[in-house]
């Protein structure tokens, strides 16, 4: 099986970003405020690159469809759907949290930081299990379009 390169650079992006968060949620709980901002930065960043790899791909290469069995293809795509709808809400959460942090809107940021990396980590995990699930565990589908790749038609 070959190696799919910018999906595998992309899923390792995501688990940076969690692996930072992890590490910036323990700094807190420290009282270290400036490494944990400085960290927490990092892991934004960690997801941005994510996402710009994974957008490219996707507008210029397109999106590779799941490759196992058609019994399978009904869960997978319920567990692709949850992981999209998870990774867009933890996006949401992600950049409300920076940016309160940052304008050091601490009742904000301390209320909703602790449940956007709760999000961010099932967001890692289930990231890393389509890539398992796409590329790993099973021979890789066609790439296509994104709507074929994700509806099957």
């Amino acid at each position: 099986m070959e190696l799919q390169i910018l999906p595998t650079i992309s899923t390792s992006f995501i688990v940076i970003s969690a692996v930072l968060v992890a590490i910036g949620w323990g700094l807190i709980i420290k009282r270290k405020v400036e490494a944990h901002k400085k960290v927490m930065l990092a892991a934004g960043v960690a997801a941005l690159i994510f996402f710009i790899i994974y957008a490219s791909r996707t507008i210029f290469i397109g999106n590779t469809a799941f490759g196992g069995g058609e019994d399978l293809k009904p869960y997978y795509t319920f567990f692709l759907i949850f992981h999209i709808t998870l990774a867009t809400t933890g996006a949401v959460f992600g950049i409300v949290s920076i940016i309160s942090g940052l304008k050091t809107n601490l009742k904000l940021h301390r209320r909703i930081g602790p449940i956007t990396s709760i999000i961010w980590f099932f967001v890692a995990i289930t990231g890393v299990l389509v890539y398992l699930l796409l590329y790993v565990l099973f021979e890789p589908g066609e790439t296509t379009s994104v709507i074929k790749a994700i509806l099957g038609f």
